[in-house]
């Protein structure tokens, strides 16, 4: 039996850092992926997971709906709308290319399963750099952007809490849920169900688009906002293997 496919898209960061002792300095770069624990996660539940980090989805992300359509669900977690955007080729070399903003929006319309999770470049994000509110991806998810910098930090925790226990996306969790250091504030769109809240605010969004599926998570799958006892959380496989199942028509 052939599993399941999801192909996650962002997660990943290089940060070059200048160090300066006194007259002298010098430069070190390092490059970090934080998609570990959700891979692992949707690996353990029975899918195949195929993963590009930011600097490779901005040449290699599929550009037509039917590309994508060899995926059962797409993961967009904290990776811009520009790397999306612009392609390479387009952008150095002014290439015509299709707008995989609304092949997104087109696969999802179509059957395909589409799962955005919060960080500093989705949503809108720090300094509203996500840039998705207005776009095409902004018309599958089941929630309504603002056009500012969305970030809500909360550096003393906020407990996740489920408003629809009922909801297959969180039927297999039980007890408590860790607290969370932050997310980004978004509008439930009307029909859309808000599955988890932080709050006042939603933390999980499920709704439809055409013949597919959405969910907003709008914290992180890793660190900052997600800490250690989040991602260790004996919970953590559940709500991800939920969350991913839904979208993808697994259930």
């Amino acid at each position: 039996m052939t599993k399941p496919s999801v192909l996650i898209a962002g997660e990943s960061w290089t940060v070059h850092s200048i160090h300066q002792k006194g007259f002298d300095s010098f430069t070190t770069t390092e490059y970090a992926e934080g998609v570990g624990w959700l891979r692992d996660a949707l690996e353990a539940a029975g899918w195949d997971v195929a993963y590009q980090p930011a600097h490779i989805a901005a040449r290699d992300f599929p550009h037509t709906p039917d590309e994508l359509a060899r995926f059962d669900c797409v993961i967009l977690s904290d990776i811009g709308a520009n790397t999306l955007l612009l392609h390479p080729d387009t952008f150095v070399r002014s290439v015509p290319l299709p707008n995989r903003l609304e092949t997104i929006r087109d696969y999802v319309a179509n059957g395909g399963g589409l799962v955005m999770v919060g960080g500093y470049l989705t949503f809108q994000g720090i300094e509203a750099k996500g840039q998705y509110a207005g776009s095409p991806v902004e018309e599958a998810l089941p929630v309504t952007l603002s056009r500012h910098d969305d970030r809500v930090e909360t550096p003393n925790g906020i407990a996740p809490v489920a408003s629809d226990p009922a909801h297959p996306v969180v039927t297999k969790i039980t007890g408590a849920w860790p607290d969370l250091l932050g997310y980004n504030r978004v509008s439930p769109k009307p029909g859309a169900t808000v599955v988890a809240s932080v709050g006042e605010d939603p933390l999980i969004v499920c709704g439809t688009h055409g013949r597919g599926r959405s969910v907003a998570f709008t914290s992180d799958c890793g660190p900052h906002w997600a800490p250690p006892s989040f991602v260790e959380w004996d919970g953590y496989g559940a709500l991800w293997a939920g969350i991913v199942d839904w979208a993808g028509c697994r259930r």
